[in-house]
């Protein structure tokens, strides 16, 4: 697809970017573990649906809709009794998989399920997955897909744009020489892991005139390593560092009301064995938050005023054009609902063909 099609694609379909009304099928952070201890049960709100969760005495995290199908109370009022959830209003309980397993005021309990959600934990984070049943896996860093990980937890953060515009800004070629001064014309390489997955590599040498590039060109054999791989149009992990130690930053994003977005910075590196290589990945991760806190510092205010719409994109912009795009393609789902989007628009759309039909009648 060349950049005239992408242009047109992206301007002519867009229904989920951008969209505060969709999002993404996929996996969600919804808490730092450590903040949800055992036996412990929380309220919490993702993508506009109310859920609760708890850990299990079997240190599993389990999460449900958020009300007792009783009379409506709020179960994150209950309390966990080793691996299963009571409410707290009249004491009816239910086990991992949601099914009720005691009513007090009856001998044998009814017939009925809370809406349960697959949940998950990696690098420090719990995750949910938003449909039915998970089809690809919790986002990671391509290149470290088959290692055991370190992780840390960088800010928490509120950008009043959609998570998808937060996102588009680490491959905007253009940004790195304006705002971050880098004397090198960036060029991306796209390649789609999977119909969830998309990942943009730098692919260019340049800047040899550059003090800065004669300065680090020692360290890199090819083009400078920059590498962004986006996980359901929400969240990304950056790569980037010299050939000899790749740094891995970790952005994911939900959307909250109105469209704004919620994010959680994450630094990630390789587990290494023995008190000297936790020593090391220690001095790994905060230099990773450095590099992270630098590339963060000129864009900030960007996305608190940002008004967002491609009007007129240019050859320099491709790069977002084709994650425009992939996006557009993902299964969408409703804000709040976490419905099907696309069935919705269907049978809106015959709603509508069919109040044209009686009207021409």
């Amino acid at each position: 697809m060349n950049i005239n099609s992408q242009i047109f694609s992206a301007r002519s379909q867009k229904k989920t970017f951008n969209n505060p009304q969709r999002f993404i099928e996929g996996w969600y952070w919804v808490l730092p573990s450590r903040n949800l201890s055992q036996g412990e049960v929380k309220a919490v709100t993702v993508l506009g649906r109310e859920l609760v969760i708890y850990r299990g005495q079997d240190k599993r995290v389990i999460t449900f809709d958020a009300y007792c199908p009783h009379m409506g109370a709020h179960l994150a009022e209950g309390k966990v009794e080793g691996n299963e959830l009571r409410c707290f209003f009249h004491n009816w309980k239910f086990d991992a998989e949601g099914i009720c397993v005691d009513i007090p005021c009856l001998e044998e309990p009814l017939p009925m399920k809370l809406k349960s959600w697959h949940t998950a934990e990696k690098y420090g984070m719990i995750w949910v997955w938003t449909g039915e049943t998970p089809h690809h896996p919790l986002p990671f860093v391509p290149e470290l897909e088959d290692e055991e990980c370190h992780s840390a937890l960088g800010s928490r953060f509120i950008k009043n744009c959609h998570p998808n515009v937060v996102m588009i800004n680490a491959i905007d070629a253009q940004h790195f020489n304006t705002v971050h001064n880098l004397p090198l014309e960036i060029v991306f390489e796209k390649d789609e892991l999977n119909e969830n997955a998309i990942t943009f590599s730098n692919t260019t040498r340049g800047g040899e005139d550059s003090f800065f590039i004669k300065l680090i060109r020692p360290f890199y054999k090819n083009a400078v390593t920059y590498s962004m791989c986006y996980w359901y149009g929400s969240t990304g992990t950056v790569t980037v560092g010299p050939d000899f130690l790749h740094f891995h930053i970790m952005f994911t994003l939900r959307m909250t009301e109105q469209g704004k977005a919620e994010g959680q910075t994450l630094f990630i590196t390789k587990k290494r064995k023995g008190i000297f290589g936790w020593l090391f990945n220690s001095i790994v991760l905060s230099l990773t938050k450095m590099v992270g806190d630098y590339f963060a510092k000129g864009d900030t205010k960007i996305f608190q005023t940002i008004k967002f719409e491609m009007r007129t994109p240019i050859k320099a912009d491709q790069s977002i054009m084709q994650f425009i795009n992939h996006v557009e393609r993902q299964k969408a789902l409703s804000w709040e609902t976490w419905l099907d989007a696309r069935s919705r628009d269907i049978e809106s759309s015959d709603r509508s063909k069919w109040r044209d039909d009686m009207t021409s009648d």
